[in-house]
């Protein structure tokens, strides 16, 4: 008996007696939908972008029947299983994706999809729940430093040192980032961190030399 008769003997029988039923399939592929959905709202609740991006979102719920049914392929038939290596290997992603936690659900998609299509119906739950629980709670932790910028353009240069005496009063660090000066006036950026914002605007714009007053908040990114 040569290498081949012991492949065939070892693997492909195994293969053939695997052999998938209409119930199982259907099982798969409606539990491979279900936790799709699941995705897709976890995605849609907990997404923090300005413009969310439907499309994507649809990907993420489509992903996991995708790739249960790749899985039930493979797990059935050999040569099957070759091909789609083969396929799989040329495909080429050309849209960067930009938030990082896009790139988590990506992952968490095809993750679902493997398990599910692997018969492990009670892992793939556990995982989106566990997935989900996650998500929310580090949603919620505080970040520790959040600063904002203060933009304030007034008409005389000299005003500069009230400014940093009022924003001292009301912040807890301040930083002059920018100073702009024109023929109209001057424009200062400073980086602030404080939990007044509305009485600081309030204290500032009752100067007589300030013209404008703009807090930008923070977005949820800190550079340390």
């Amino acid at each position: 008996m040569n290498f081949s008769d012991i492949f065939k003997k070892t693997v492909l029988e195994k293969l053939q007696a695997g052999e998938l039923t209409t119930t199982s399939i259907i099982l798969t592929i409606g539990m491979a939908i279900a936790l799709g959905l699941f995705v897709y709202f976890v995605y849609r609740i907990n997404t923090k972008t300005g413009f969310y991006n439907k499309g994507f979102n649809k990907s993420l719920a489509t992903l996991p029947l995708i790739t249960a049914a790749i899985m039930l392929a493979m797990g059935s038939n050999l040569t099957i299983s070759l091909g789609m290596v083969g396929a799989l290997s040329i495909v080429r992603f050309r849209n960067a994706v930009k938030d990082p936690v896009d790139l988590t659900y990506l992952f968490l998609s095809i993750s679902v999809g493997i398990v599910t299509g692997a018969g492990l119906f009670k892992l793939a739950i556990l995982l989106c729940l566990a997935f989900a629980m996650l998500m929310m709670l580090l949603d919620l932790l505080p970040i520790l430093r959040v600063p904002c910028l203060l933009i304030v353009s007034g008409k005389d240069v000299d005003i500069e040192d009230e400014l940093l005496s009022y924003a001292k009063e009301y912040a807890k660090t301040v930083k002059i980032r920018s100073r702009n000066i024109d023929k109209r006036g001057v424009e200062w950026i400073f980086e602030i961190q404080t939990g007044k914002e509305k009485e600081l605007v309030k204290k500032i714009t009752s100067m007589d030399s300030v013209n404008t007053v703009h807090l930008m908040t923070h977005d949820g990114n800190v550079r340390f």
